[in-house]
């Protein structure tokens, strides 16, 4: 872990800016449990992400930009790498605190009890990625693995092709699998190497985390759509403080299907252009810098065209600058931390010299 990068700056953050953060996640929390919001989302979902599990989801990730104005968010994601070394990150130390290290394990023990109804503990877990070992956060995979296996559950790191896996379960190099965590970003399951672990995961086999159906309610860019929607969104039960919160800390977004493309083009200096279901930066286009080409080759349906909020600026002693990327790290309806990404260049990445996870200092 300490090959990877953690800067030494700390980022200033106002407790009302975080307290509006909170606020999204608990809201967020809320709207994914409520039956009329479920059923209001479903018709863009396809079958996987219908599919209501027992568990809900490890290492939600919620990334902001601060504007003048406060926080807003940028987008939520369901498997959000790097919390271990976020954390390390935040507190300033090489190894989490052992307390730290118990609420993680109790996460995973709480999604396991939730779906086996407490009948038999957590046997073994393998957390699956698409070849994991050259993912550069590896070792991070590594570090959950001891960790659990501290609690007595057995941890394998695999490649969805490494498992034998069907509508009757899950196995690992012939022992069966009780728990996926899923580190891999086919958040509906529809590849082909993903095809038994969806049929465990339906049939109920397999207790999955992350999983489809919370990627469906709260990481589908489509969902911010939606959020923006005042009356909609009032006509959900909302409160008006609620209303307000999503008014205030999510930039307009709309899908370009629903807009005129004439206009979308005069105004896409202003805007950031993002398919709905691709996981981080990938796919994503800055207005200013996209070709006419490129633009006449998204497709409508699936493109989230969203006001573009520029993510705030940071320098070290030398003036270097960085842009500063927040996520806050969540289970449930609660915080497990929150660190900054500095960066340069188009996107968030951890190959800037200085930059990183970066801790978070209250002010």
């Amino acid at each position: 872990m300490d090959s990877l990068p953690i800067s030494p700056l700390r980022v200033p953050l106002k407790k009302a800016d975080l307290n509006q953060m909170l606020g999204l996640l608990r809201l967020s929390w809320k709207l994914q449990n409520d039956s009329a919001y479920q059923q209001l989302v479903a018709a863009e979902l396809p079958d996987s992400a219908k599919f209501i599990p027992a568990n809900a989801a490890v290492m939600m990730g919620y990334d902001f930009h601060l504007s003048d104005a406060g926080p807003r968010l940028i987008e939520i994601n369901t498997n959000a790498g790097g919390a271990a070394l976020a954390l390390r990150a935040c507190r300033g130390e090489s190894q989490l605190t052992p307390s730290l290290q118990r609420r993680l394990k109790m996460m995973f023990a709480r999604e396991w009890q939730d779906f086996c109804a407490g009948a038999r503990p957590l046997r073994r877990l393998v957390i699956v990625d698409e070849n994991p070992a050259q993912q550069a956060l590896f070792p991070e995979m590594q570090l959950f693995a001891s960790w659990l296996a501290t609690a007595g559950v057995e941890v394998q790191i695999a490649d969805p092709g490494e498992l034998v896996a069907d509508g009757r379960g899950v196995s690992f190099a012939g022992k069966p699998v009780d728990m996926i965590y899923n580190r891999h970003c086919d958040f509906y399951l529809e590849d082909a190497a993903m095809s038994g672990i969806r049929s465990a995961y339906l049939n109920r086999k397999l207790c999955l985390t992350p999983n489809p159906f919370v990627y469906g309610q709260l990481a589908d860019k489509r969902r911010l759509t939606l959020w923006c929607q005042a009356e909609k969104m009032t006509e959900l039960g909302l409160n008006r403080a609620e209303v307000e919160l999503l008014q205030r800390i999510i930039p307009r977004s709309r899908l370009l299907g629903d807009l005129d493309a004439e206009q979308v083009w005069a105004e896409r200096k202003q805007l950031v252009l993002k398919p709905v279901a691709r996981y981080g930066s990938k796919g994503v286009l800055l207005g200013k810098g996209m070709s006419h080409k490129r633009f006449a080759e998204l497709e409508p349906a699936l493109t989230l065209v969203q006001d573009l909020v520029p993510p705030s600026q940071l320098a070290d002693d030398e003036g270097n600058s960085f842009k500063v990327d927040l996520r806050l790290y969540a289970w449930r309806d609660r915080s497990l931390g929150i660190a900054a990404r500095l960066y340069q260049g188009q996107v968030t990445n951890m190959r800037t010299p200085g930059g990183g996870f970066a801790a978070v200092e209250l002010v």
